[in-house]
């Protein structure tokens, strides 16, 4: 097959340096303080029980225990431990999903087919921009919402923001159409399986039950997402360098050879490179649409991230083929892929060894235990917060929505009966801290990663969402005492 696209060594799938650096700062600092509260607080343990493959905690059984030897050079040891420890699956598999993902997009990238997907689509939306922007929100908040699906979506951050660029906005607006509303549909979810379904089910609950209230819920987010990310857009337009990122994008807009509202209409794209993005589209597709139907199947569910790194490698690998690449172009751009995701390796190693000092020092029960404490002595009302508050604050340990609701409900379930709430206001209240905190927490791989795969680091994320924060800290507590006060059912 004769190449129809030129070879290009460079490539827009990497990590940024300065994010990159920042974010090993900062988690080195969280690792230090994890470590000094294993030497401040307490060991202590519930017991726990297996229910369906499940380990449950029993509720009442916490006893303070005697503080394991854990010297503090292990703190700094604890990257690799989390390669060797009990719950090691969970970051092996992630590196190597986002090393498939590098390699795969890197082909396409290299082929220019990402260059021509960006250009057809801006040709087509550049009289109708905003509606790209709300029809993206929608898709990314509903896979999330309804579906569960946030990991899976990562990947097409790498997509959106080039296309937010030359659409005249910024990576910042980029990441307000894909990000921002996978996490906040994560907290918005109505029928997510890995939040509502098993926090439900640990509540005995029956499932997907209040579900209208919780659809209201996710529209109101929805709103505010959309008139958030596009009074920014619109702020852009008028004026470029008002970005926080507007220095750094300049690199991405010159490669991409579009100014800040250029549009390149002679762009074509050539039949090498649709076949290459149709290919590259029903691989994905396929892998979505088992995601999807595996999360109603429980037996099937841990099979979905596998399929989903398979089909990323049939498709970028399929896609580096119809583009007119041949085995050593395409083993070239792969391995440059692989090679531009190592220092994710090191983010996503050491976000996972917060939790992992936490636990070797024997403290998370403990956590858990005074936070329990706290809510069985309040109201109803500031109960349902402070199951807010006790689900933010293991959120910073605990990535995992599943993992942290076999951890935190077992104990909250019967708590909320003590204090006067309704089980479903604190499947709710658990769902709230679960979701939101995505976008905060510098523990969150995810994030670390999604960031690292633009110009904007972590303290520019937090410079330009923290007033969004504050506001949908207001619209969750305001729903959490409506909660409370109409006595949020069944039970």
């Amino acid at each position: 097959m004769k190449s129809e696209q030129t070879f290009s060594e460079e490539s827009n799938v990497k990590i940024e340096a300065k994010s990159f650096y920042l974010a090993v700062i900062i988690i080195l600092s969280l690792m230090i303080v994890s470590g000094i509260l294993t030497k401040v607080l307490p060991a202590g343990a519930y017991d726990r029980v297996e229910s369906e493959g499940r380990t449950l905690v029993v509720n009442g059984s916490y006893q303070e225990i005697e503080r394991p030897d854990y010297p503090f050079w292990r703190w700094f040891t604890a990257p690799i431990e989390v390669l060797f420890g009990p719950d090691n699956l969970t970051p092996i598999v992630l590196i190597i999903f986002f090393m498939v993902v590098g390699g795969s997009i890197t082909i396409l990238d290299n082929a220019g087919v990402m260059k021509a997907l960006v250009h057809f689509l801006v040709s087509r939306f550049a009289k109708r921009k905003y509606l790209l922007i709300v029809v993206m929100i929608f898709f990314f908040m509903a896979a999330a919402g309804f579906v569960g699906m946030f990991e899976e979506m990562v990947p097409l951050i790498i997509f959106i923001v080039p296309i937010a660029i030359s659409l005249g906005w910024d990576s910042l607006t980029g990441l307000g159409m894909s990000l921002l509303p996978m996490a906040f549909g994560f907290a918005a979810a109505v029928t997510n399986p890995f939040t509502i379904a098993v926090a439900q089910r640990i509540a005995g609950l029956p499932l997907f039950s209040g579900a209208l209230l919780r659809l209201v819920f996710f529209f109101v987010i929805f709103i505010v997402v959309c008139l958030f990310v596009i009074r920014h857009a619109k702020k852009v337009e008028r004026n470029p360098q008002s970005s926080i990122c507007y220095k750094e994008d300049e690199v991405l807009r010159q490669r991409l050879k579009t100014g800040s509202a250029h549009i390149e209409s002679e762009y074509t794209i050539s039949k090498g490179q649709w076949r290459a993005l149709f290919f590259f589209a029903f691989c994905i597709a396929l892998a979505m649409i088992f995601a999807v139907i595996s999360s109603r199947i429980p037996q099937i569910t841990d099979l979905a991230f596998l399929m989903l790194i398979i089909m990323f490698l049939i498709g970028g690998i399929g896609g580096g083929v119809f583009s007119g690449f041949n085995i050593a172009k395409i083993g070239k751009s792969f391995g440059k892929g692989v090679v531009n995701f190592l220092p994710g390796i090191l983010l996503v190693l050491m976000a996972y060894s917060v939790k992992h000092i936490i636990t070797t020092g024997m403290i998370m029960d403990t956590i858990l235990y005074r936070s329990a404490e706290v809510i069985s002595h309040s109201s109803s009302v500031i109960a349902a917060f402070m199951v807010y508050a006790a689900t933010l604050v293991m959120e910073f340990f605990i990535g995992s929505a599943s993992a942290k609701a076999f951890l935190l409900m077992p104990i909250l379930t019967p708590l909320a009966d003590l204090v006067g709430i309704t089980r479903q206001t604190a499947v709710l209240a658990f769902n709230f801290g679960d979701g939101f905190s995505n976008v905060i927490y510098p523990t969150n791989a995810l994030l670390l990663i999604a960031l690292s795969f633009t110009v904007v680091n972590y303290a520019k994320w937090i410079r330009w969402t923290w007033k969004l924060q504050l506001a949908i800290l207001a619209i969750t507590s305001i729903f959490l005492a409506i909660a409370v006060n109409i006595d949020y059912g069944p039970f």
